[in-house]
């Protein structure tokens, strides 16, 4: 480019590179958050409100079940997936053959969303005649709602723990549909098994951990196998298995 010094260049390309800056930042900030309603915010806040009570103590972790689940039955959808942005999401998101694919987000930057979240989030992803697989919690309570497809879910009251295995007890057994939802705490559905009854099939999740600072049992998941010893009164003496062998069974 003839008689065009360095400085002049330089200064052109700044500019344009700010441009292209100044565009990106407005189709990712607030001329897309304008398509986003406000009720999906207040619903985000809610939820986050509700998870610090329970954190806080101010809730009793059934309480927090039925006030999710509340709230979970009055999500707008569509406006959920805007928020977590789940076409982009899972735009490229490569599924595993055995098992569930956890795919982290963070919800869309907008006005009102908190920036500090009680809860942990994910999505799973799960192939079609694939799982969660089984599996049960220790000091943690988490809430699940079908953002795509279907799925055969089961959840199990974790009764008493021994050496070896769990009992536990059948308490749901169904099919959950597009926005369907159900929550988990150590007191109540503490144990849960979802197979994509179609795919690809997605589920949003929120956890909230360490709900029991005093408690001996480390916080996270246990594994075991639902198809155990069968005793009087429908419970389930349920061996406890570890993630492999529970992926490789029914995963």
């Amino acid at each position: 480019m003839p008689g065009l010094s360095r400085r002049t260049f330089t200064k052109q390309s700044l500019g344009s590179l700010l441009t292209f800056s100044l565009l990106e930042t407005l189709f990712q900030g607030d001329a897309f958050a304008a398509t986003i309603k406000p009720v999906a915010v207040r619903w985000l806040r809610e939820l986050n409100q509700l998870s610090a009570d329970l954190k806080d103590e101010h809730l009793k972790e059934v309480a927090w079940q039925q006030k999710v689940e509340e709230l979970f039955a009055r999500v707008d959808l569509p406006e959920l997936l805007k928020l977590v942005d789940f076409d982009q999401l899972t735009k490229n998101l490569k599924l595993v053959d055995r098992g569930a694919r956890g795919a982290r987000f963070n919800f869309q930057q907008v006005d009102g969303v908190p920036t500090k979240l009680v809860f942990g989030k994910q999505i799973f992803a799960v192939k079609q005649g694939r799982s969660v697989v089984p599996h049960g919690h220790n000091n943690m309570a988490t809430a699940f709602l079908i953002l795509s497809g279907d799925f055969h879910g089961r959840h199990y009251d974790r009764l008493s723990d021994e050496p070896d295995h769990f009992i536990i007890k059948p308490t749901i057994d169904r099919q959950f549909a597009l926005g369907e939802y159900s929550t988990i705490s150590d007191d109540k559905d503490n144990v849960h098994w979802f197979k994509a009854s179609s795919g690809p099939s997605y589920i949003f999740n929120i956890h909230v951990l360490n709900l029991r600072p005093d408690s001996m049992l480390r916080t996270g998941r246990v594994y075991l196998d639902p198809h155990g010893e069968p005793l009087e009164g429908g419970r389930i003496r349920a061996r406890r298995i570890s993630y492999g062998e529970a992926n490789r069974l029914y995963g």
